[in-house]
């Protein structure tokens, strides 16, 4: 696929079945394959059967699949209107955690929905992005670098952040803040401001060391020193270091891995899966991976940087950095260079909530991607 081809200009029609195939179908591929690569390993981590997990998240993804090209072809005018009520239905979900959630993995976290436990906190990440990029959208530069506009931006993402921290989740509150301040980044705030919230949090460590909870403190100590304790806390690091190390450069082979295929991985099928792909296909095999993900979160910021809109620009923007995040972690976290927070891999762990969060979230971008030479009305009332 040619460079023009996949990112030149494309009409923009008003039948939702020509803006269907006015869709850049090699970013849908690319979905595709990550996608496969967690069927297989999710497979591989059952002993080489389809079921529990594998076959689950094939049906998963082939609705999520559905629910992105729909999600790409509405006019992104409607996903305007629609990002201060995304938010305030996010937070009412994560209300309904606080008083009717299911508990697990010493968490409140989840609402079950009769065919997936659904996890809000996850969803929120997109409905933060979504409200800042429309709170900011036709705010002009000035206006957007005053220090009276913060306040509206800090309670969208402080409240849904509170909320999701009693669950407890720090790993996801920790994300929102990132993403929220992502797109206060790229909506040009000054950046003395991000140097001073940088002081302040570090200056406040101590003081939210106190009201951390005893196994959140356990994961940072494990993290600074993990052979402290190789057979408890540390035992997680330290046989995904061990799997991730014996791979090699080109793996044990498929349905090979002894760390996996042993039951010394904890958590396989979700947090750690990423160690299952690098002992059995090694670094080239990880490296493959990382590259596509790289390909379609490259593409999101291209189309945002290219988006007429101010609203699409910060939007494609702040879901791609949150995607990016989601990668980034999950692997720093695997390899011992961040905490153990639960942070999974999107497409490759198993779990439908965080496969529904990027399947939206990358139908936002492919619709920005659709509708990059709209331009919206300041307020967001149809076209300007």
């Amino acid at each position: 696929m040619g460079t023009a081809r996949m990112f030149g200009p494309r009409r923009v029609d008003k039948n939702p079945l020509q803006r269907l195939l006015s869709l850049n179908w090699g970013m849908v591929l690319i979905n595709c394959m990550i996608a496969c690569i967690g069927f297989a390993m999710l497979y591989s981590v059952a002993g080489g059967d389809w079921d529990p997990w594998a076959s689950r998240q094939a049906a998963r993804f082939a609705g999520a699949l559905v629910l992105m090209l729909i999600i790409a072809v509405i006019d992104i005018r409607y996903w305007m209107a629609f990002a201060y009520p995304a938010w305030a239905i996010g937070l009412g979900l994560l209300l309904a955690v606080e008083v009717i959630g299911s508990t697990g993995m010493g968490g409140q976290r989840w609402l079950d929905i009769g065919f997936m436990r659904l996890q809000p906190s996850e969803l929120m990440k997109i409905a933060v992005v979504m409200a800042l990029a429309r709170y900011f959208h036709g705010r002009n530069y000035d206006q957007s670098r005053s220090l009276r506009s913060l306040f509206v931006p800090a309670m969208l993402m402080l409240i849904p952040v509170a909320l999701v921290y009693r669950q407890p989740d720090l790993g996801t509150a920790l994300m929102i803040v990132m993403g929220g301040m992502a797109i206060l980044f790229l909506a040009g705030l000054p950046a003395w401001l991000f140097i001073a919230a940088g002081v302040a949090v570090s200056a406040a460590i101590p003081i939210v060391w106190q009201f951390m909870r005893d196994y959140q403190k356990d994961r940072v100590l494990t993290f600074l020193n993990p052979e402290a304790d190789p057979l408890g806390a540390g035992y997680q690091i330290t046989q995904s270091k061990i799997a991730l190390g014996s791979g090699g450069m080109t793996g044990k082979g498929f349905l090979e891995g002894t760390q996996s295929q042993l039951n010394f991985l904890p958590e396989m099928k979700t947090d750690f899966i990423f160690t299952v792909l690098a002992e059995e296909f090694g670094l080239i095999g990880a490296s493959i991976t990382l590259v596509l993900y790289g390909i379609v979160l490259g593409y999101g910021l291209l189309m945002g940087l290219g988006c007429r809109s101010q609203f699409g620009r910060l939007m494609a923007g702040g879901l791609s950095i949150t995607l990016f995040l989601y990668v980034m972690i999950n692997v720093a976290m695997v390899m011992g260079l961040m905490p153990v927070v639960g942070v999974p891999l999107p497409m490759i762990s198993y779990g439908g909530s965080a496969m529904l969060t990027w399947m939206i979230a990358y139908g936002l971008i492919l619709s920005v991607a659709i509708h990059r030479h709209v331009t919206l009305a300041p307020k967001g009332s149809g076209l300007a």
